[in-house]
């Protein structure tokens, strides 16, 4: 008597699933399908015990070949960001070669060699160290946020400015440069004032649409609107020739504020905040398969859902208040990340933090090198997102309406 396939089972809590893709690429094999669950006259043969069958020893290869894969890439990535970090260090009106510039980080990061001169020294350490680490830092939390708003929404047209996050950190530091607070308090206003932003609406998606996420939407279309009214009204009783440039060219993103100093906080959130949604990245995956499948597989998703919202939520606030508004890479480079390792959350995250991170410190060096006067990072992301986005609308979009 022949002996009924048993689906091999999956883990709900968010390990890896036996036999099966998070994100449901790679088929469940079966005891039929490898040959070794049924067998005649009783009991199963001895292909169906212990290691399996062909089919299954197949496809355990195929996924960690897979998974080497996966690995080869991120380490690729890791090693092109870290090549691209050295060449930034040298661009500027003060060039300097990749070898003095490993020199002087050798020696002021690890102890090792000797001494570089003064004026060498000053320009990687004092100048363009905290330009760059505050490039990576934004870059990395503007892509994971957006990766993980597009996962959580199910939505590829989705960016970290959806909840109106970007609005309020920008009418925060508005009032702070129109009143003349030192960057200290202006990011911390920033922040705080986008924090803001994400509670009203948030607010509005419980009180009135009882959780629905449509309805978190629009909440954070009126609360951008709102916010960016008030940018506004800031913008028209600023002084024309002191406070309203500055103003506008901080919107328009820019790292010029950045230091040491003012890092060592918003490092501290994005590090934590990627720590989390690295913990609960088997769990987004399965969510993003949709609700009902999800919760066969025990999967909370109100728990989920707030954790990635909070998480992202901070992480965009935490990058505007340090650079301004930057548009378009919380939107590009998650679509970057999935043509290199698919739409998996759990091989999307380090992916999209790697190559955000990289992008803006690119663009960052465009930014002063291209031209005498330091051009808005805003700017240089919407010159280049927007026809990379029109590529991708010509491709797929047909897949996303």
């Amino acid at each position: 008597m022949t002996r009924p396939a048993v689906p091999v089972g999956t883990d709900p809590v968010g390990t890896d699933p036996v036999g099966t893709d998070p994100v449901g690429t790679d088929p469940v094999v079966t005891s039929e399908q490898d040959g070794g669950g049924a067998s005649t006259g009783g009991g199963a043969s001895p292909a169906g015990r212990g290691r399996g069958g062909p089919g299954v020893r197949a496809a355990a290869t195929a996924r960690v070949r897979a998974t080497l894969g996966d690995h080869l890439r991120v380490v690729l990535l890791a090693v092109g960001l870290l090549v691209l970090i050295i060449i930034s260090f040298g661009l500027g009106r003060y060039s300097l070669s990749p070898a003095t510039v490993v020199r002087v980080l050798a020696h002021e990061l690890f102890g090792l060699g000797n001494p570089v001169a003064g004026q060498d020294r000053a320009v990687v350490m004092d100048i363009r160290m905290p330009r760059i680490l505050a490039a990576l830092l934004v870059g990395a939390a503007l892509a994971s946020s957006g990766a993980a708003y597009q996962t959580m929404f199910r939505n590829p047209l989705v960016s970290p400015e959806i909840l109106g996050v970007a609005a309020g950190a920008g009418f925060g530091a508005s009032v702070s440069i129109l009143v003349g607070l030192d960057t200290t308090l202006l990011q911390v206003i920033s922040f705080g004032c986008g924090l803001l932003a994400a509670v009203l609406s948030l607010t509005i998606a419980r009180v009135v649409g009882k959780g629905s996420l449509i309805i978190l939407v629009l909440g954070g279309i009126i609360i951008g609107a709102m916010f960016n009214a008030l940018i506004s009204s800031v913008q028209y009783f600023a002084n024309p020739e002191t406070t309203l440039p500055e103003i506008t060219f901080w919107l328009f993103g820019s790292l010029a504020r950045a230091s040491m100093h003012g890092l060592i906080v918003p490092a501290i959130i994005v590090a934590v905040c990627l720590t989390l949604l690295y913990a609960v990245r088997w769990q987004l995956t399965v969510l993003a398969t949709g609700d009902d499948e999800a919760r066969s597989l025990g999967v909370n998703r109100t728990r989920i859902w707030a954790l990635t919202i909070g998480a992202s939520t901070l992480m965009t606030a935490t990058a505007v208040s340090v650079a301004g508004i930057i548009g378009w890479v919380g939107l590009v480079v998650p679509h970057l990340a999935r043509f290199t390792v698919g739409p998996s959350f759990n091989r999307l995250l380090p992916v999209t933090a790697l190559i955000g991170a990289g992008y803006l410190l690119a663009v960052d060096d465009v930014a002063r090198t291209a031209s005498s006067l330091d051009l808005p990072l805003g700017i240089l992301t919407a010159l280049i997102g927007a026809p990379f986005f029109v590529a991708l609308l010509a491709k797929a979009g047909r897949q996303w309406l």
